[in-house]
C-alpha cells in the first residue's frame, strides 16, 4: 500500500483504481466502482499558499494546473479538460522554463489561494457557538452537563460569540446581554414557531422598527447590533454571565406522572436556534450545539409519544413502516436541514443517554450541514467530555474546523460525476458533468459544505462515459483522465481560502488491460468505497440485501482478476494486490453497518454518520479492527483478528474505532489480581502490563469522537467486545481450542469456510 499512501500524503486523495478502465463496459465488469475518498482541506506542511486570485479557464473554469499544456513564447496555456487556448494575463508576462509560477510546478498538484477576493477585505466575522441544552434529564446528569459546558465555555476563543437555549416542556432563550438579572424569553414546545414570530416575540425592533420589505438577516439589513448583542456575546463579555447562568440551571419543573416520558421539545429548541441564528448571523460561521438526555415526545421532530407503554420505534418497526412518528420527524429535520444550508450554519449533537434519542431523524439535519455527532451513555462518561474538550482545543490536538465551505469537481470529457456520499448537500449545479444515475447528493458538480474539519471525508462516485472501445494507434498522450477538486472555504483563521488539487489517472482498454488493472488496485480504498455504498443503499433501498449485494460482488471481482483453471477451486489464487480484499468483504459482513440486528436505529445511524466523513485507513480500522499482541516472549506484534489470537499468557489490544479493547489472558489476570505487579521483582510483569494502557491511550487523544476504552479479562462479562468482532476460527460446533485458548458461540462460519465457498463459485 506504499505508494498508495505517498499519493494520499501528496494529494488528500486514495482511489480504489489508480489506473482507470477506459469504456463503460470495462468498467461495469470491474465491479468496485471507479470512485475517490478525499479529504478536501487535510493539511500539508509543504504546500504553498499563495496570495492571489487564480486564473481559470475561460470556457469549463478550471483552474490553470501543472497539467495545463504551455506555449511560453505566446503566453497561452491550454486547459487540459476543455482544450481551451487561454491567454495568460499581463501580470504573468515574465514566465518561462525557468520561471515558473507555483501552480505549474509538478510537485504541487494540491495548492491553495489565500483570499482571492481582493487586497483589503472585510475583517472576518467572528464564530458563533449556540448551546442548545436539555434540562429534562436527571439530576445527577444535568450536574455532569453544567461542569462540562462550563469547562467547554473557558475554552471558547475570546471573540468568538456565545448564545445559550435551554429547553424541556418550553423553550427558554437567555438574554446573556442583561447581566444584572437573568433574563429568559419561552416558547410553548408544542407549537412551531416561525422566524418572523420569533423576532416578533423576543422584540427585536422595539428601539428600531421593522423594515417595510425584504428579508430580516443581520445587522446589514436592517436589524440592530443592540438587539442581536442582547442574545450573542462575544465569549470574554459574557463569560461570567453565562457561567451563573449554567450555574443556576434546574432540572426541567413539570411534573412527569410515573407511566410517562419527560415532555421534551428538541425539533422546537433547534428550529428557534437555527431561526435566531439566520436572522442575526447568516452566512457567516455558526455552529448550533445540541446537548440531548433522552427522546423528544413533545412538538415537530418527536419520535416518541409520551406514554411509555409506546416503545420507541426499533429497526423492525422501520422496515415495517410501523413507526408511526418517524417520517414526520424526518421531513421536519430535513425542513431545518435545508434553513441551516441556505444559512450557512452547522448543526453538532451530543447524544448522551441509556435510550435512543432520536440521531437516526436528526441524521439529515447534521450530516447535511457537516455536524459533528458523538453518542455516549451519559455526560458524565469519558466519551462525551473528552470529544466536547477536542472541539475546542487547539495546538496539535485541534479538529481544524472550518466553515462555509463550497465543493466543485470537474474532469475530462469521458467521465461523468454520480454524486458524492459524505456530509455536504447539493447545489442543483447541473450541466454535462452530471450522470444519469445518481448515488448519495448527485445531480450537481457543486455541493454545499457548512461545516467541515481536517479530517473529512468525501467518497466521490464516477462513470465512465465512453462506450467504444478506443484505437490503438492513438498516440499515449491522450489515455489520461483528469480531475480537478475545488474547496472553497472559511479557514478557521477567519480568512476564505480556495485549495485545489488537480489529478491525473491513466486509462487502460482492451486486451491485457487486466494486469494493470491489477497493479493499480488499492484494496483498503475500494473496502472503504464499498462500505459507504453498501451503507448508502441500506437506506435508500426498501428491498436491498446487503449481504447478497457484497456476496455477488466479490465472486464477480474475483472472478474477473483471480488465477484458476475453470471447476478446478485448488487452483485459484489472487494477485497480492486483491488477497486482503475478501478479509475485507467478510468482516464488513459482519460489521455494525451491514447487521443491524442488536444495534438500535440511533446506534446504527451513528457508526454511518461516522464511516462517512472518516479517511480510508480510519474506515478500514471501522471495518476490520486491528489486533496488537503483548507478551513476555515478544514485544507488541499485529496478530491476525482470530479467535486463535487468544492464549492464557497474552495481552491483545483491540482497536475498532469506537472502542478500544485491552483484553488480558486468564493467567495474566490472576497475577494481576495477586498483585505481581507490585513486587519490585516482578518489574518486567508491571511493564507489560503497563505497556498496552500507553498504546490504547494514544489512540484516544487523536481520535474524533473519542472511543471508548474497555479494560477486560478472559471469561470476564466484557470479554464480548473482543470476541464479537474475531473470526469464529473455533466455535462451540468445531474443534476444541488450544490450551488456554478460547471459543465463540456462534452459528456464522469462519473466514476459511467463507473463502471455500467463494473459490467454488468464482470459479464456474
Amino acid at each position: 500500500m506504499a505508494e498508495f499512501m505517498d499519493l494520499e500524503a501528496q494529494d488528500g486523495v486514495r482511489m480504489p483504481w489508480n489506473v482507470l478502465p477506459g469504456t463503460k463496459q470495462e468498467a461495469s465488469s470491474c465491479v468496485v466502482p471507479v470512485s475517490a475518498i478525499y479529504t478536501p482541506i487535510k493539511p500539508f506542511p509543504s504546500m504553498p499558499i499563495l496570495p492571489y486570485a487564480p486564473l481559470r479557464c475561460r470556457v469549463c473554469r478550471s483552474i490553470l494546473n501543472p497539467f495545463s499544456i504551455v506555449d511560453f513564447l505566446a503566453k497561452i496555456w491550454i486547459c487540459p479538460f476543455c482544450f481551451t487556448r487561454n491567454h495568460f494575463p499581463n501580470h504573468y508576462s515574465s514566465i518561462s522554463d525557468d520561471n515558473l509560477p507555483a501552480e505549474l510546478f509538478p510537485q504541487y498538484t494540491t495548492i491553495e489561494y489565500q483570499d482571492p477576493l481582493g487586497s483589503s477585505p472585510p475583517p472576518p466575522p467572528p464564530p458563533v457557538f449556540v448551546f442548545v441544552v436539555d434540562t429534562c434529564v436527571i439530576e445527577e446528569e444535568l450536574a455532569f452537563l453544567k461542569s462540562a459546558l462550563s469547562q467547554a465555555v473557558d475554552l471558547l476563543p475570546d471573540h468568538s460569540l456565545v448564545g445559550l437555549i435551554t429547553f424541556g416542556t418550553f423553550v427558554h432563550v437567555h438574554e446573556l446581554g442583561f447581566s444584572q438579572i437573568p433574563k429568559t424569553y419561552v416558547f410553548k414546545g408544542s407549537k412551531q414557531v416561525s422566524k418572523d414570530q420569533l423576532l416578533e416575540q423576543m422584540s427585536f425592533f422595539a428601539r428600531k422598527p421593522r423594515p417595510a420589505t425584504g428579508v430580516v438577516a443581520g445587522a446589514r439589513d436592517g436589524l440592530s447590533t443592540d438587539a442581536i448583542a442582547r442574545f450573542l456575546l462575544p465569549a470574554s463579555e459574557c463569560e461570567f454571565t453565562l457561567n451563573s447562568v449554567l450555574e443556576e440551571l434546574q432540572k426541567d419543573p413539570w411534573q412527569v406522572p410515573a407511566d410517562q416520558r419527560a415532555p421534551r421539545c428538541t425539533g422546537t429548541a433547534l428550529s428557534i436556534a437555527a431561526s435566531l441564528l439566520g436572522a442575526c448571523f447568516p452566512g457567516c460561521g455558526a455552529r448550533i450545539m445540541a446537548f440531548v438526555g433522552g427522546p423528544s415526545t413533545e412538538g415537530p421532530g418527536a419520535i416518541v409519544s409520551k406514554s411509555l407503554s409506546e416503545p420507541i420505534r426499533s429497526h423492525k418497526d422501520l422496515d415495517k413502516d410501523s413507526a408511526v412518528h418517524y417520517h414526520k420527524a424526518v421531513k421536519f429535520y430535513e425542513s431545518v436541514s435545508k434553513q441551516l444550508i441556505t444559512q450557512g450554519h452547522v448543526l453538532d449533537l451530543f447524544a448522551c443517554a441509556l435510550d435512543q434519542v432520536g440521531i437516526a431523524e436528526l441524521k439529515v439535519a447534521v450530516e447535511k450541514t457537516g455536524g459533528l455527532v458523538v453518542l455516549a451513555e451519559s455526560f458524565g462518561h469519558s466519551v462525551f467530555k473528552d470529544s466536547l474538550k477536542r472541539v475546542f482545543q487547539s495546538g496539535d490536538q485541534d479538529l481544524g474546523l472550518a466553515s462555509n465551505g463550497i465543493f466543485e469537481i470537474n474532469c475530462s470529457k469521458d467521465i461523468k460525476v454520480q454524486g458524492v456520499i459524505g456530509p455536504l448537500a447539493s447545489l442543483e449545479k447541473k450541466g454535462a458533468l452530471c450522470s444519469e444515475t445518481v448515488v448519495g447528493q448527485g445531480g450537481t458538480s457543486a455541493w454545499r459544505m457548512c461545516g467541515l474539519d481536517k479530517a473529512t471525508s468525501l467518497c466521490l462516485m464516477f462513470e465512465i462515459a465512453k462506450k467504444e472501445t478506443p484505437d490503438v494507434s492513438v498516440p499515449a498522450t491522450s489515455n489520461q483522465f483528469y480531475f480537478q477538486f475545488m474547496t472553497y472555504y472559511q479557514h478557521q483563521s477567519g480568512q476564505m481560502r480556495l485549495r485545489v488539487t488537480t489529478l491525473s489517472r491513466r486509462w487502460v482498454a482492451g486486451e491485457g488491460s487486466i494486469q494493470e488493472l491489477i497493479a493499480g488496485f488499492d484494496q483498503e480504498a475500494a473496502a472503504a468505497v464499498m462500505a459507504r455504498l453498501v451503507s448508502f443503499k441500506m437506506e435508500k433501498e426498501a428491498e436491498f440485501d446487503p449481504i447478497r449485494w457484497l456476496d455477488k460482488a466479490l465472486i464477480n471481482l474475483c472472478s474477473r482478476f483471480g488465477d484458476y483453471q475453470k471447476d478446478s477451486p485448488s487452483s485459484f489464487s489472487l494477485s497480492p494486490r486483491f488477497s486482503i480484499f475478501p478479509q475485507f468483504i467478510f468482516h464488513l459482513r459482519r460489521s455494525q453497518f451491514v447487521q443491524v440486528f442488536n444495534n438500535s436505529p440511533d446506534e446504527t445511524a451513528y457508526f454511518r454518520m461516522i464511516l462517512n466523513r472518516e479517511n480510508v485507513t480510519n474506515s478500514v480500522v471501522m471495518i476490520q479492527p486491528s489486533l496488537i499482541s503483548y507478551s513476555f516472549h515478544s514485544g507488541p506484534e499485529p496478530v491476525l483478528l482470530d479467535v486463535a489470537a487468544i492464549a492464557a499468557d497474552r495481552i491483545l489490544l483491540l482497536d475498532s474505532y469506537f472502542t478500544v479493547v485491552i483484553f488480558h489472558g486468564s493467567t495474566i489476570a490472576q497475577w494481576r489480581k495477586a498483585g505481581y505487579h507490585n513486587l519490585p521483582e516482578h518489574q518486567a510483569f508491571a511493564q507489560l502490563l503497563r505497556a498496552p494502557h500507553d498504546d490504547a491511550d494514544v489512540i484516544v487523544k487523536e481520535r474524533f469522537p473519542v472511543p471508548r476504552l474497555v479494560v477486560c479479562d478472559q471469561y470476564g462479562s466484557q470479554a464480548r467486545f473482543l470476541l464479537a468482532k474475531l473470526n469464529p476460527s473455533a466455535t462451540y460446533s468445531n474443534e476444541a481450542p488450544l490450551p488456554g485458548g478460547d471459543i465463540i458461540f456462534t452459528d456464522d462460519v469462519s473466514f476459511e469456510v467463507f473463502l471455500d465457498h467463494l473459490q467454488r463459485l468464482a470459479i464456474q
